[in-house]
């Protein structure tokens, strides 16, 4: 059975899951921010798995990114997959607004994240239509 690399488990919170991943929302209010991980362990590489599995996956990160636009009205979608300090695959897709603290850079590394209650969830996770897989 797969698992989440540690870093992956506890901040950013569970949403869902499919046949192929885990979907999850990144806990800091700044941005709508939901993170993909194919359920694979010791994967890396979205080009380590099979051909089969990488148009799946990319028609679930497109799909979660086209739905992340319309619930939030975003002004620009930021898809990747980095994986410098993780190195279980995830995709990262992030809503970005021009008059976000860090527009017109990088999310990562700006700033101190401002964490939701425990309790809480965004209004736009709310509206997120996810997949009928989930």
């Amino acid at each position: 059975m797969a698992t989440l690399h540690p870093p992956l488990a506890p901040d950013p919170r569970a949403l869902g899951e499919t046949e192929l991943c885990w979907l999850r929302w990144m806990n800091d209010r700044r941005f709508p921010w939901l993170i993909v991980v194919p359920k694979r362990d010791g994967l890396r590489e979205w080009h380590h798995l099979s051909l089969a599995e990488q148009q799946a996956l990319l028609l679930q990160v497109n799909g979660l990114a086209a739905e992340l636009e319309r619930v939030t009205g975003a002004d620009k979608i930021n898809i990747g997959a980095l994986g410098n300090l993780v190195p279980q695959l995830h995709i990262h897709i992030i809503a970005r607004f021009e008059a976000d603290a860090c527009w017109p850079g990088p999310v990562w590394g700006q700033g101190l994240p401002e964490p939701w209650a425990e309790e809480e969830r965004p209004v736009w996770l709310e509206a997120l239509t996810l997949p009928e897989s989930l």
